[in-house]
C-alpha cells in the first residue's frame, strides 16, 4: 500500500530540512515530500493548487516563511504576502487534513517571559505581527495546529538560516558579537524540535503549542555554551545590555513555557547546555543527533 503524503514546505529552511531528514526514523509512516522556495512559490495560488492536485497530501507542515526580521521590516508587504497569504492559501486547500503551522516566540513583546499559550501576544516588529495574524488564519480551523518555535540551533541546508549559522558566518568576516545578558529565549536543537514535531502529529491533538528548550538562558549564556562547541567563537564575543542597543524594538524576555506539548511526548525536551553536555554527533552536525533524555 502507498504511504500517505507529508508535504513539508520551507525545505530548504532550518526546520524544513531536519524534518525530511529525520523522517525515516521518526515519521517512517509518512512518504515525506519537501518543497523548496525554488520549487515552488507559494504566493502563486494558481502554482500551489496545480501542486496539490497532483500530491493530494494527507499532512502539512507549514515551515515555510519570511523570517529575517530586517528583511520583513525594509519590505512589510512581501512579508505580508508569504506569511500571511500563502499560509492562508495552504490552510484552506487543507481544510479537510492536519495542517500545522511554525508560528514563532517573536508574537511577544518580551516583557513578561516564562509565557503560557494562553497570554496574550503583542509582536513588536513586522516578522512578529505577520506570525500573529497567520496563527489567526488557521486557528479558524479546530482542526489545524499552530506550534510557537523557540530560538532553534541547528545547520540548515543552505547554511544561513540558524541563528548558530548567523554567529559563526558574522566572527568569520571579523566582526564582534555582542551578546546581550538581559534578553532570554529558550533554545531548542533542531534534532529535539522535529522529533517532537513528529510525535506531535501522531498524537492528533490539535491546538494551540509552544515548542522550545527547557532552560532559560540569556544571549550571552548562549553565546559562552557554543563557544565550548565552537572556540573561535569565544575571541568575538563581548557582553551587553539591550538596553544600550540602538536599534528596531527587542523583545527582552521571549521565553517560553511548554509544559503543555510536553504532555503528548514520549521523552523529555532538553535544554541547551544538556545536549551540549552529552556532545551528540551524527557526521559532521552536532545538531543532528536526536539522543534526548527519556527521564
Amino acid at each position: 500500500m502507498m504511504k500517505p503524503i507529508a508535504l513539508i514546505t520551507g525545505a530548504s529552511g532550518l526546520i524544513g530540512g531536519y524534518l525530511i531528514r529525520s523522517a525515516p526514523r521518526w515519521a517512517p509512516r509518512w512518504e515525506v515530500r519537501g518543497l523548496t522556495r525554488a520549487e515552488a512559490d507559494l504566493t502563486d495560488g494558481s502554482h500551489v493548487q496545480a501542486l496539490w492536485g497532483q500530491w493530494h497530501p494527507s499532512l502539512v507542515i507549514h515551515c515555510a516563511a519570511l523570517s529575517r526580521t530586517s528583511v520583513c521590516e525594509r519590505d512589510p508587504a512581501q512579508a505580508r504576502r508569504v506569511n500571511v497569504d500563502a499560509t492562508k492559501r495552504l490552510a484552506d486547500l487543507a481544510h479537510d487534513i492536519p495542517f500545522v503551522f511554525l508560528s514563532s516566540d517573536q508574537v511577544f513583546d518580551g516583557l513578561k517571559g516564562n509565557y503560557l499559550e494562553a497570554d496574550e501576544i503583542h509582536p513588536l516588529n513586522v516578522y512578529g505581527r505577520t506570525k500573529a495574524e497567520a496563527e489567526q488564519v488557521v486557528r479558524q480551523n479546530p482542526a489545524h495546529s499552530v506550534i510557537r518555535v523557540a530560538l532553534t540551533a541547528g545547520t540548515s541546508p543552505t547554511h544561513d538560516r540558524s541563528f548558530v549559522e548567523d554567529m559563526l558566518r558574522t566572527v568569520a568576516q571579523g566582526t564582534r558579537l555582542t551578546l546581550f545578558t538581559d534578553e532570554f529565549r529558550c533554545p531548542i536543537p533542531a534534532g529535539a524540535l522535529v522529533r517532537a514535531l513528529w510525535e506531535f502529529v501522531d498524537c492528533k491533538q490539535p491546538g494551540l503549542y509552544h515548542l522550545g528548550g527547557r532552560e532559560r538562558l540569556s544571549r550571552w549564556e548562549i553565546g559562552t555554551l557554543l563557544a565550548g562547541l565552537y572556540p573561535d567563537l569565544l575571541p568575538s564575543i563581548q557582553s551587553g545590555s539591550v538596553a544600550d542597543f540602538y536599534g528596531p524594538p527587542r523583545s527582552p524576555d521571549l521565553s517560553m513555557c511548554s509544559d503543555k506539548i510536553q504532555a503528548l511526548l514520549s521523552f523529555r525536551l532538553p535544554g541547551l547546555r544538556q545536549w551540549l553536555a552529552s556532545k551528540p554527533r551524527i557526521g559532521d552536525d552536532p545538531w543532528d543527533d536526536l539522543r534526548v533524555d527519556r527521564q
